[in-house]
């Protein structure tokens, strides 16, 4: 029996191969993980765990296809002490395409070398005393290890439930190697349950574990290991008949004119992947990226007036707070930032929008304006069954 259930907050369900039961004479554990994006399968391990030693076997695509091996050694505390990962990337130029990332984690710093060759990096960063943690986009195998450290941690200092436990996440991949460390947050909460936010992360992910804390069981499977190799293989073939890597929310620009005034939008749009939108990738109650990825930017050359919202020329932040019966629209002062930095101190203003229901679904997020007269137009978001519109007015001279 497979169990899909959504994690928090992510654009992605998960249905976790459950450890083979260990006894005391067979203490090696082997399980897996698979992620789904919706209907589509975007990554796939094969973990194996022997006391201290977790080696991992996977393949995924964010948006590239990538086969890993990862062999980590755990230190006291479930910390992570040395990680070494070989990355494959049949979509890189050739002196790129084979990589191999070691990882040594002291008690107040990380030591990171990346080699390829085209290549050799080296990062150094300090901790200043915080656990620090792995992280790649679909790897659930090192979220497993991240809640892990973060429990022990819990249980170290007597935490009590509803406590935090603050964490830094070092990156492995090509796209993230200029980024220093980031901060993570894990909340422990009763009924073997935590929740995770971190900087890569748009709100809140949760997870169940079993009575030992340490198997992550929330998202639940068959009792064996997937084929990697065949995964990775069809994977690879796919990519290289596409002849290119698209991005799983790939960027867009939406630009219009009302009257004399130009306005710009850059957004990213996510596909809906046969997901259920409103009030489960897009919670209900919580401030929304309106996106994907970076903040969605909005551009007016003159003044206007958005929902009612005075704006001046220039560059801002759209977001969106979805309701039971309705949805605000919120501009913010702030732009370029990444979709996780909202910054509510920054808002110009707040204001309703207009919700109607579609009867053809949009599968992939598309924001637009439209012009109704020189000084009138509306702004338009539609995703899944939802339309969401908001008035345009050009001031007077414009």
């Amino acid at each position: 029996m497979i169990m899909q259930r959504p994690f928090q907050r992510l654009p992605l369900l998960l249905a976790a191969l459950v450890a083979v039961a260990c006894r005391p004479a067979e203490p090696e554990q082997r399980y897996g993980f698979i992620a789904r994006l919706g209907s589509d399968t975007v990554s796939v391990e094969s973990i194996t765990r022997r006391g201290n030693t977790v080696v991992v076997d996977g393949v995924d695509r964010f948006p590239r296809v990538r086969r890993r091996h990862t062999e980590i050694e755990l230190g006291s505390g479930s910390t992570i002490r040395h990680l070494a990962m070989d990355i494959h990337t049949p979509s890189e130029p050739a002196n790129q395409r084979e990589r191999h990332v070691t990882v040594d984690v002291t008690a107040d710093s990380v030591h990171i070398l990346q080699t390829d060759d085209a290549a050799k990096l080296r990062h150094n960063f300090a901790t200043n005393g915080a656990v620090a943690m792995a992280h790649v986009p679909q790897m659930y195998s090192l979220y497993e290890l991240y809640f892990d450290a973060a429990l022990a941690r819990a249980v170290a200092e007597k935490r009590a439930l509803g406590d935090t436990v603050q964490l830094r996440q070092f990156y492995i991949d090509r796209e993230f190697d200029r980024f220093p460390l980031h901060h993570g947050v894990v909340r422990i909460l009763p009924g073997n349950r935590a929740e995770i936010q971190h900087d890569w992360l748009s709100g809140t992910g949760q997870a169940t574990f079993d009575s030992t804390g340490r198997r992550m069981l929330t998202y639940s499977g068959l009792d064996s290991q997937p084929d990697i190799k065949g995964v990775a293989d069809k994977w690879e073939a796919l990519e290289a008949a596409k002849g290119v890597v698209k991005e799983l929310s790939p960027r867009d620009t939406a630009r219009s004119n009302i009257g004399n005034v130009s306005i710009a939008i850059d957004y990213s749009r996510p596909h809906a992947r046969g997901r259920v939108l409103l009030g489960n990738v897009i919670p209900n109650d919580r401030v929304w990226r309106t996106g994907a990825n970076a903040a969605t930017q909005f551009t007016t050359s003159a003044p206007i007036r958005l929902a009612g919202i005075q704006l001046a020329a220039g560059t801002y932040t759209l977001w969106t707070i979805p309701h039971q019966n309705g949805v605000d629209l919120i501009v913010n002062g702030q732009s370029g930032q990444w979709g996780t930095q909202y910054d509510h101190s920054r808002d110009v203003g707040k204001a309703p929008m207009q919700s109607t229901t579609l009867s053809t679904p949009v599968d992939q997020f598309t924001i637009s304006v439209s012009g109704n007269d020189a000084r009138h137009g509306a702004l338009i978001m539609e995703w899944g069954e939802f339309r969401w519109t908001a008035p345009i007015e050009v001031a007077a001279g414009h």
